[in-house]
């Protein structure tokens, strides 16, 4: 088969379309011919040689996938050759086939055509496991979602609408504020032009900037707020003023979905089926797609994330 291989550390230059060995599906392992794949800043990472792959994981970028299983190994049960599905990966999306542990395999929303499929997986098991599942977001509380136009954003503004918290997002222009406003936020914030920790008390915070903003999330923070930490565009490393944290009450959860064991992205999984996926076939919540490029051309597409421009998911399609 052929996959994007990263040839040294470096810019999207160093991503190349090569033939590279067929995985086979083992024992509780399913084979997907991929039709589509997605960008995400994890790949970025793990190109410029910031972001390993987990222990045992392929060395192929890509976080998530659609396609139509082509193999099941032993001891897979619910899943034939056939179906037609989309897939939570360690990595391995960027190519034309990839072997998964069947517990992170998910059947396509019906109604949603199978190559805009593979924007859903990263974005839905990301938000709903650490806004819902982790920090408990429930009804008439308020969201604030940093890079509310990403594709992170772009799915907890529909999630958070569509279960009934006051959602506060912050971008960089006024047309993503526009497009976030559609999506349902309540509020937006420009951060070149306000300081959100001034404009915002918030219970959850969705932040994947780090240490750049770790004083400010603190500031805005609601009494009993949880801060939720995935990323680190702003760096490894905040001043926390602990005094601050404890008089609020408030908690600070950083976590990832990549390292986890495929019994705890399963139990991610299923609550995503179960939760999300009624309302992505109700049409109230859709994957928002900004552009798709084809999968040899995954240097484009990631120039295409790195320059900031986009709003939702950047699809790698065959």
């Amino acid at each position: 088969m052929h996959a994007i291989v990263i040839t040294q550390p470096g810019g999207p230059e160093v991503l190349s379309w090569q033939e590279v060995p067929d995985p086979v599906p083992g024992p509780g392992e399913v084979l997907i011919d991929i039709v589509a794949s997605a960008v995400n800043r994890a790949d970025v990472l793990q190109r410029q040689g910031l972001y390993n792959p987990p222990p045992g994981a392929t060395q192929v970028p890509g976080l998530e996938c659609s396609g139509v299983i082509a193999a099941v190994g032993e001891g897979v049960d619910g899943l034939r050759v056939g179906d037609e599905v989309c897939a939570l990966l360690a990595g391995g999306g960027y190519a034309e086939k990839v072997v998964v542990p069947w517990q992170q395999v998910m059947p396509v929303p019906k109604g949603v055509p199978l190559v805009e499929a593979a924007a859903l997986p990263e974005v839905t098991c990301t938000v709903w496991s650490m806004v819902f599942m982790a920090a408990r977001l429930r009804r008439g509380e308020t969201l604030l979602v940093h890079g509310g136009a990403s594709g992170i954003g772009t799915m907890a503004i529909q999630l958070a609408k569509a279960f009934g918290a006051h959602t506060v997002v912050t971008v960089g222009s006024a047309e993503k504020a526009e497009r976030c406003l559609a999506l349902g936020a309540d509020e937006v914030i420009n951060y070149r032009e306000e300081d959100f920790a001034e404009k915002v008390k918030a219970d959850v915070i969705l932040d994947i900037i780090g240490g750049k903003y770790l004083p400010r999330n603190v500031d805005a923070l609601n009494i009993g707020g949880r801060l939720i930490i995935i990323g680190l565009q702003g760096g490894t490393r905040g001043e926390l003023h602990i005094g601050k944290l404890l008089t609020k009450r408030a908690s600070i959860h950083a976590a990832g979905l990549r390292g986890r064991p495929v019994e705890e992205k399963g139990a991610i999984v299923r609550s995503v089926v179960e939760n999300v996926w009624p309302l992505v076939e109700s049409g109230a919540v859709q994957p928002v797609i900004y552009a798709r490029v084809p999968i040899d051309q995954a240097a484009w597409a990631h120039q295409m994330l790195e320059s900031g421009g986009h709003v939702g998911k950047i699809l790698l399609a065959r």
